[in-house]
C-alpha cells in the first residue's frame, strides 16, 4: 500500500511539472495537453482573476508549480523593471523585485522594456530585459546573480528594442542578442551568471527566440532563427551542428513539432531533423503560407499562420497544403497557442477569440473582450489560460458555479 500510495504521488507530481509553462510559448511551441480550458467564454464564468501590474510590458508570464511570474518595466523612461510572482489560485501577490536598468531603454512605442518572457529551469527565474539586465532569482524571489550585458556589449542595442525571448537547457541559459551594430547568441552558467561560450551572428537586427529541440535520440539543441535563416547549436559548448541558409523572418518564430521545424522562410518551410539530430532535410515548401508578427503554430497536425490583418490560415502538415482561411477581428501581435482541438487568439485591442482548430471553416466559436491593449503571447498551465496588458494579468479559466 505504501508503495502503491508513492506511485501515485510521484506520478503526480510528474503530472504537475509535466503542465509548467517555463518560457515563451511553453515547452511545446505553444501547444499544451491541457484538456480543462474554457472554450465558451463570459466575463462571470471564465475569469478566475484580474491582479493590477505596476507597469508596461508585452513579456508572457511563464508558471511553476502555483506560482505565476510577470516582467514589467515602469516608469517615464521604463527604467524601474520589476519581476512580480503571483499564486496561480487567486491572483494574490507573493512577491515582488525591482531593479533600476543598466542598459538603454529606447523602445518603440508599442512594445515595452519588458519585452522578452523570463525563462525558468524550475529551481530559478531568469528574467531579461531589453535593456540587456538580466536577473537570475530564486522561486522566492532571492537575488542570485544579475548582468548588465549591455554594459560588457555596448552595441548590442537598438532603436525598436530587443525581444527575443531566452531558453534554459541543460543547465545553461541561452540569450539571443542580435541588433545591427553587435550580434551574438551567448551561453550562460545558470549558477554563477558567467558566460560558458559565446558565439558572433550576424549583424542584423532579429526579435525571434531561441527554442529548445529534442531529437529522437534525446539529445537536446538550441535552435537559432535569423536573417540568414536557421541554426542548430549544441547547448552545452556552443558548437554549430548545421546551417538552414536560404534565409529566414526576423519577427515570428519557428515551431517545432516532433522533429520537424516549421520556419517562416519563403513562406513556410518544413525541414525535418535526422535521429541524432546533427543534420536535417528538407521535406516541403509552403509559398501560400504567409506570416507577419505572429508565429506559426502546429497541432493536429495542422499548420496555422496568422497575419496582422487577422487572416487565419490552415494547412496540413504533410505538404503544406492549405485547407481553409478564415478572418478574425484583427489587428494581432500576439502568437495563437492551442489546448486540445481549440486555439486561443487575442488581439491587440484585447479580444480573445477561440477558433476549432479540427473544424473545416475556421469559425470563431467563443471570445470575450478583455478591454485592454494586449500584444504578449498568452501562456497556458494547469486549467488555465493567462494574459497580460501593461496594467493586469488575467486568469481565464472554468469558475465554479455556487
Amino acid at each position: 500500500m505504501n508503495r502503491l500510495l508513492a506511485l501515485l504521488i510521484f506520478s503526480a507530481a510528474f503530472q504537475l511539472q509535466a503542465s509548467d509553462w517555463m518560457q515563451f510559448r511553453g515547452p511545446n511551441s505553444g501547444v499544451s495537453e491541457e484538456t480543462d480550458l474554457p472554450t465558451v467564454l463570459d466575463a462571470q464564468n471564465s475569469i478566475a482573476w484580474k491582479s493590477t501590474l505596476p507597469g508596461r510590458g508585452i513579456s508572457s508570464p511563464i508558471i511553476v508549480g502555483n506560482r505565476v511570474f510577470v516582467t514589467c518595466a515602469s516608469g517615464a523612461q521604463q527604467d524601474r523593471l520589476h519581476v512580480i510572482c503571483f499564486n496561480a489560485g487567486d491572483g494574490s501577490k507573493r512577491w515582488e523585485r525591482e531593479f533600476w536598468a543598466t542598459g538603454r531603454t529606447t523602445c518603440h512605442e508599442k512594445i515595452s522594456v519588458a519585452a522578452p518572457s523570463p525563462a525558468s529551469d524550475g529551481e530559478h527565474i531568469f528574467a531579461l530585459f531589453s535593456s540587456n539586465d538580466l536577473f537570475c532569482l530564486d522561486l522566492d524571489g532571492n537575488l542570485l546573480w544579475l548582468r548588465g550585458l549591455m554594459r560588457d556589449y555596448p552595441n548590442a542595442s537598438n532603436g525598436l528594442g530587443l525581444a527575443a525571448s531566452p531558453v534554459v537547457s541543460v543547465g545553461v541559459f541561452v540569450a539571443q542578442i542580435e541588433t545591427d551594430g553587435e550580434a551574438f547568441v551567448a551561453g550562460i552558467d545558470v549558477a554563477t551568471g558567467r558566460n560558458l561560450w559565446k558565439i558572433e551572428r550576424p549583424k542584423k537586427a532579429n526579435w525571434t527566440s531561441p527554442q529548445v529541440m529534442k531529437a529522437p535520440s534525446g539529445k537536446s539543441f538550441i535552435i537559432l532563427q535569423g536573417s540568414s535563416g536557421v541554426t542548430a547549436i549544441d547547448p552545452t559548448n556552443g558548437t554549430i551542428v548545421w546551417n538552414y541558409t536560404e534565409g529566414a523572418a526576423t519577427l515570428p518564430t519557428s515551431a517545432i513539432h516532433g522533429d520537424v521545424i516549421f520556419v517562416p522562410s519563403s513562406g513556410v518551410t518544413a525541414i525535418q531533423v535526422n535521429a541524432d539530430g546533427g543534420s536535417f532535410k528538407q521535406l516541403w515548401r509552403a509559398t501560400q503560407l504567409r506570416t507577419s508578427t505572429p508565429s506559426p503554430l502546429v497541432t493536429r497536425e495542422r499548420i496555422f499562420t496568422l497575419n496582422d490583418a487577422g487572416v487565419l490560415t490552415c494547412a496540413d502538415t504533410v505538404e503544406g497544403k492549405r485547407l481553409w482561411q478564415s478572418r478574425l477581428t484583427a489587428p494581432f501581435s500576439a502568437t495563437p497557442v492551442a489546448a486540445g482541438k481549440h486555439l486561443y487568439l487575442v488581439n491587440e485591442k484585447g479580444l480573445l477569440q477561440i477558433v476549432d482548430a479540427s473544424s473545416e471553416d475556421g469559425v470563431i466559436t467563443s471570445q470575450l473582450d478583455l478591454g485592454e491593449t494586449i500584444i504578449g503571447t498568452p501562456s497556458i498551465s494547469h486549467g488555465g489560460l493567462y494574459l497580460r496588458s501593461d496594467a493586469h494579468l488575467w486568469k481565464i479559466a472554468k469558475v465554479p458555479t455556487l
